[in-house]
C-alpha cells in the first residue's frame, strides 16, 4: 500500500466509546459526535475501508486506517 500524505489526515477523540472529532473537516461544525460504531472502529484500526458519514453535514469520509489520534483517509481534509 502506498504511504498515506498527512494533509490526507483528521484528529479524532474517544470519550467513553464514543468517536467525536473536534471540528468537522466540511462544514466546519464544532465537537461533532459521530455514528461511528466500536465494531466500524476496530475494522479501521485493522486497516479495512469504512465509510463515515458525518451527521452534521452529511458528507462522507472514506477512513483507510486508523491510529491512537488520527483517521487516514483517501482524500486531502487540510491545507498544505
Amino acid at each position: 500500500m502506498d504511504v498515506i500524505p498527512f494533509v490526507n489526515t483528521w484528529p479524532y477523540e474517544r470519550l467513553f466509546g464514543d468517536i467525536y472529532l473536534q471540528n468537522c473537516p466540511f462544514c466546519h461544525s464544532d465537537n461533532v459526535l459521530t455514528n461511528m460504531k466500536k465494531s466500524e472502529f476496530k475494522r479501521a484500526q485493522e486497516g479495512i475501508k469504512t465509510v463515515l458519514i458525518l451527521p452534521c453535514c452529511n458528507e462522507k469520509m472514506t477512513i483507510l486506517e486508523v491510529d491512537q489520534d488520527y483517521f487516514w483517509t483517501d482524500k486531502q481534509l487540510r491545507r498544505d
